[in-house]
């Protein structure tokens, strides 16, 4: 199973009658899922359809969600509501006959507020898009899961670019010689000679002593063992794929722990180089790997 991103777009459109609509999903980095959907008043229920397919699709990463719909109803037409004139003129009629009163025009019985209406050409959106739009919903889906993966394939390269320079140096700090046994006594009894000759008060077997800890702790075994345990941990991760984002992440500051602790145990010029090298690549390792779901 391959490595995916948290990061994608993806959109779908389509027509439906009068009808226009269009899904966009952007996701970016997160912790954690954080689904935001926008939908237009009325559509709700689409909103929550969207919710909950989303979050059944993805882990991680902030997905943001929008619906957009346009309409062309056309210009308003109108239309005259029969019942009501019908029910006007029969009232009309009803009253007495009086000469001073003329009896009303259909000109001022349309003028009425109720009797003219004017009605647009549009249709129940709701049902009329529901079934498209959410058809239209799952292809955005695969749209964002694909957009997510082709990211995730160009990001598990350039990890395991990160990962191959990373075991190289481990293999430089291991072969070194500066890490050799004597090499490490050699540059200690320098440091204890130097130590007698600028004072004759200190004892020489104690600094003796107190150089056997130092070689110790010098020793940067530890560190390289781990190295490469870490090496292989994360190729196991990257082989085993899905939702490893937080595990990759766990192992790039343990990565960047050992780094740091040679670069504080090397006492060598060219040991702290390769620990300098180790915590660059690193960081770069930590900051790619936080972009994997």
């Amino acid at each position: 199973m391959a490595i995916e991103s948290m990061t994608g777009f993806a959109r779908m459109a389509g027509v439906a009658g009068i009808h226009a609509w269009a899904w966009e999903v952007k996701s970016v980095n997160a912790r954690g899922l954080d689904v935001r959907v926008r939908v237009p008043p009325g559509f709700e229920l689409l909103a929550e359809a969207a919710r909950k397919r989303l979050s059944g699709a993805f882990s991680r990463g902030t997905l943001h969600v929008n619906l957009s719909i346009t309409s062309d109803a056309g210009p308003p037409r109108p239309r005259i509501n029969e019942q009501a004139l019908s029910a006007l003129i029969e009232a009309v009629g009803r009253l007495p006959v009086s000469a001073t009163i003329q009896p009303p025009s259909f000109d001022s019985l349309l003028g009425i507020r109720g009797v003219v209406e004017l009605a647009e050409e549009s249709e129940d959106a709701l049902s009329v898009l529901e079934a498209p739009v959410l058809a239209g919903l799952e292809a955005v889906v695969l749209g964002l899961t694909e957009a997510r993966a082709s990211e995730g394939r160009a990001l598990e390269a350039v990890v395991f670019g990160h990962l191959a320079t990373i075991a190289r140096l481990t293999e430089e700090a291991e072969l070194h010689p500066a890490r050799g046994v004597e090499a490490i006594r050699e540059r200690l009894a320098a440091q204890v000679q130097a130590l007698l000759e600028a004072s004759q008060a200190l004892d020489p077997q104690r600094l003796h002593q107190e150089a056997a800890l130092l070689a110790v702790k010098a020793d940067i075994r530890e560190e390289i063992d781990r190295l490469h345990a870490h090496v292989a941990a994360l190729k196991a991760l990257l082989a085993q794929g899905g939702p490893i984002g937080r595990k990759l992440d766990f192992l790039a500051q343990e990565f960047g722990r050992e780094a740091s602790t040679l670069c504080a145990k090397a006492g060598d010029a060219g040991l702290s180089r390769i620990g300098l090298e180790l915590r660059t690549v690193v960081d770069q390792l930590r900051e790619q790997v936080q972009n994997v779901e």
